[in-house]
């Protein structure tokens, strides 16, 4: 199961680095969950915590950012591999065009946010640990 980040600290910790995967709509940043403050722990649960960020500058209707926020939490939690223990943050960083996209709960949207939301999300899968000499002789 996955945590939501519901604080401002927690989104600004998580959100102070540089993200570590983009796509041409999207961002997502990262951040290890020991982060406190005064001596309290921003992420008290050990598991994924995510958070979105929709700015209106990039999506003006409320009902195109509720239906993106929507398909991004069922990604994540459809996901086959579930995320790694960290927070995250989705970030749209640019706008869809409201010229290919009339209605904001159109199939078509939905697809294309899935779709990119897919690759936002395969782009930042940590590296594989490393094969031991005595596992590469095995396979």
């Amino acid at each position: 199961m996955t945590q939501r980040l519901r604080s401002r600290q927690q989104f600004q910790a998580a959100m102070a680095g540089a993200p570590v995967a983009k796509t041409p709509h999207f961002a997502l940043h990262r951040t290890a969950l020991d982060v406190s403050v005064e001596g309290k722990s921003l992420f008290p649960v050990a598991d994924a915590w995510l958070g979105v960020l929709l700015p209106k500058r990039w999506a003006r209707r409320a009902v195109t950012r509720n239906a993106i926020r929507r398909q991004i939490y069922e990604v994540a939690r459809h996901r086959a591999a579930p995320l790694p223990q960290a927070a995250w943050v989705v970030r749209l960083r640019s706008e869809f065009s409201r010229k290919q996209f009339v209605s904001a709960t159109s199939d078509a949207l939905k697809r294309a946010v899935r779709l990119e939301l897919e690759q936002l999300l395969s782009r930042a899968q940590l590296p594989k640990p490393a094969m031991s000499a005595e596992a590469r002789d095995v396979v």
